[in-house]
């Protein structure tokens, strides 16, 4: 068993967790009671929702890794480390484009988002 792949999925399901259930209170539902016009709020709505199947899917396939040797299981891991990079470095990069003080706090997503590429990596590597 790899401990890094499963110390990974076990956070990724957290974060997945807290996506769902802080995001849902604090993103969707005044999104939803928006004033945005019908079309725009429910892809957003959309959005939020793919981006919570990514996150659990993510977490399963990072746990799937850590129960056994699968061929090209490396070569996964790399590729969801990759991809929490890139989220990582989305909410950076927007939190810190804003004219925000402390800007790095006003999004904190990153900092549950970049451990699980550092976990996945270590797994990996």
């Amino acid at each position: 068993m790899n401990a890094w792949f499963l110390a990974a999925g076990i956070t990724a399901g957290a974060v997945a967790a807290i996506h769902a259930v802080a995001g849902g209170q604090d993103v969707v539902r005044p999104l939803l009671a928006g004033n945005l016009p019908g079309e725009p709020r429910r892809v957003l709505h959309a959005v939020w929702h793919m981006v919570t199947t990514d996150l659990m899917l993510a977490a399963v396939a990072l746990i799937w890794l850590a129960l056994g040797d699968r061929p090209g299981g490396d070569t996964i891991a790399w590729l969801l480390a990759a991809h929490f990079v890139a989220y990582s470095g989305v909410f950076l990069a927007v939190s810190l484009a804003a004219s925000w003080s402390k800007p790095l706090l006003r999004l904190p997503q990153w900092m549950l988002l970049l451990p699980v590429a550092v976990l996945a990596a270590a797994g990996a590597a």
